[in-house]
């Protein structure tokens, strides 16, 4: 019976196979925007951004191995992929992520490609072998209902909730005073630069719950994707050290293939030493001022319910509003010895 509905589940000569680089990104971006839309998620994945995401292979991740394509004849009707990543709440976290056509929902395949991620992970634990407790994980906005019963139904478990945040009003924006002895200046646009900010914004989150890849590949995936513009970047220096930053980014084929004008504030961080002066909030207001000044009429971002630092308090303040929720997912995950 399917999980979502009750009703029988029809058997499916189904094909499971690697991923083909480019023209299956074609494929990934059609069913993925075709569940958006049918789901009522706001996002719209182009192929040359799935390409860029999936093609830098590293110790975390490699398309080869951990994204699949799922056909029926010559159809593809869903895909998924699997990363890792040690957690700052120490536990080997293996991610899985995916989508099912909407035209073919209910028929079992999310199941069967969640198996086959699970099969996956368990696989990459004798590849990388860790003495931290392993785990599945997953991610589920809340308008993703039968993800969420499909989760709950394999013995996933909501651990932690995230809110996008949204701000209107641009004209409008109340830019604060820099701390003392703390200036903005532009970053640079050589490897070096961009590395030094992708290494700051990387220790500032290690007092974050979660945690995301810092290697090679992860860089080179930001450095490479097609909306990447350091000019955007609002960067907080004292004298020769990054203080902080806001990373910020305008997905243009996403606003035209939606029709708004949407900016995002992708990361905003703050290096330990320079926590507790009001710096936060400086480079939040000058990230919406120069949105702003790129024609965007709003912003977004994402936060962690629990943000131990405060963040929900500085984008209240800075006029944001929560509009979406979602659930991290986990399941302890039994493996077997080598």
């Amino acid at each position: 019976m399917d999980a979502t509905t009750n009703r029988p589940m029809t058997e499916l000569d189904l094909v499971f196979r690697a991923w083909s680089g480019g023209p299956d990104a074609i494929e990934m971006a059609r069913v993925s925007n075709a569940a958006n839309l049918a789901e009522g998620v706001d996002h719209h994945n182009t192929a040359e951004q799935l390409a860029n995401y999936f093609s830098h292979p590293g110790d975390h991740f490699d398309a080869a191995r951990d994204v699949v394509m799922v056909e029926h004849g010559t159809a593809v009707v869903a895909y998924g992929w699997h990363n890792w990543i040690d957690t700052t709440d120490q536990v080997r976290e293996h991610r899985l992520a995916g989508y099912v056509d909407p035209e073919w929902t209910h028929r079992g395949i999310g199941r069967q490609l969640l198996g086959w991620l699970e099969a996956r992970a368990r696989a990459s634990v004798q590849e990388h072998p860790t003495q931290l407790p392993a785990f599945y994980g997953s991610w589920a906005d809340e308008q993703r209902v039968g993800k969420q019963v499909l989760l709950e139904r394999e013995g996933y478990a909501p651990l932690r909730w995230f809110f996008d945040m949204r701000r209107d009003g641009l004209d409008v924006v109340d830019v604060t005073e820099m701390p003392d002895g703390l200036d903005i200046r532009p970053i640079g646009t050589d490897r070096v630069s961009l590395r030094r900010l992708f290494d700051a914004d990387a220790e500032a989150f290690q007092d974050h719950w979660g945690g995301f890849p810092t290697d090679d590949a992860a860089f080179e995936e930001i450095v490479n994707d097609p909306d990447f513009d350091p000019s955007l970047h609002v960067v907080a220096w004292d004298r020769d050290e990054i203080a902080g930053a806001v990373i910020n980014a305008i997905p243009r084929a996403e606003n035209e293939a939606l029709g708004r004008r949407r900016g995002w504030l992708e990361s905003v961080f703050v290096r330990r030493p320079w926590r507790r002066r009001g710096l936060a909030q400086a480079i939040v207001a000058r990230s919406l001022v120069a949105l702003r000044e790129r024609g965007m009429d709003h912003a977004m971002l994402g936060v962690d319910a629990d943000n131990p630092t405060g963040a929900l308090g500085v984008y209240a303040r800075a006029g944001f509003v929560v509009v979406k929720r979602a659930a991290a997912f986990r399941k302890p995950m039994e493996v077997s010895a080598p």
